[in-house]
């Protein structure tokens, strides 16, 4: 009986070290550069870095249709555009979340952002649709 629960266990060893990181966790940045997410807010567009495996994700899930938390809410970071040119300012990755609702104060277009129109620190953009996820 000893043998049969050692081997069990050695079975599930095995199967937990071959486990599956992911869809397409190889290819999330094959530079070493931010993996970044294309947003589309009405007939304007900005780009957002995804920090984590679990932003990478979401916005793939957002891209594919799904139905989840779709606002991306985070901290606007000014007069330097990161991944987010042209515009001159950009989300904080760490910051970046997914939301379901958020206060009407950080709803805008990206251009309410640049040209100060918008005046929250953070960003929200209510009608938001991902439609790009990929390497920087």
């Amino acid at each position: 009986m000893r043998t049969v629960v050692s081997a069990f266990v050695v079975g599930l060893l095995v199967l937990a070290g071959c486990g599956d990181d992911g869809p397409d966790s190889s290819d999330d940045s094959s530079d070493g550069g931010p993996v970044v997410a294309t947003i589309q807010v009405v007939d304007e567009q900005d780009t957002i870095e995804l920090a984590t495996p679990e932003l990478i994700e979401r916005a793939r899930r957002l891209l594919a249709g799904e139905e989840v938390a779709s606002i991306p809410l985070g901290t606007v970071g000014r007069d330097d555009a990161g991944v987010n040119e042209p515009w001159s300012w950009h989300i904080d990755p760490a910051t970046l979340e997914f939301a379901d609702m958020t206060i009407e104060v950080c709803d805008g277009l990206p251009s309410f952002v640049e040209d100060g129109t918008a005046t929250s620190d953070q960003y929200c953009p209510w009608p938001a649709e991902v439609i790009a996820v990929e390497p920087s």
